[in-house]
């Protein structure tokens, strides 16, 4: 299944073009008519979002860098959530009984 395609595909129009036109021109009841279109649509629209994705998260280190300071300045600590579980006593007891039933 395929995204909606009334919005804009840059990368992929001339396969949503060719896609529309096998549908208009091929017989219903040929049901694999368009098939080869359509993979090479599905191809095309899946490299499309993987270009938006990476796109996206270009400075993902930073942006997250960011919310997490955010974070921190709003509740008043100083502290990442990485170095507080280093010290948060219950969580390390958990690891710790978690590693031990895994090695029985």
């Amino acid at each position: 299944m395929h995204p909606p395609l009334d919005r804009p595909h840059p990368m992929c129009q001339s396969e949503i073009d060719a896609l529309r036109t096998c549908h208009e021109t091929t017989s219903k009841f040929k049901f694999w008519g368009c098939n080869e279109i359509k993979f090479a649509m599905d191809r095309c629209l899946k490299e499309e979002k993987l270009a938006l994705v990476e796109q996206l998260n270009v400075d993902m280190d930073e942006k997250r860098k960011r919310e997490d300071e955010a974070l921190q300045e709003a509740i008043g600590r100083n502290q990442s959530f990485e170095e507080f579980l280093k010290t948060d006593k219950t969580y390390l007891k958990e690891v710790r009984q978690a590693k031990a039933a895994a090695g029985k």
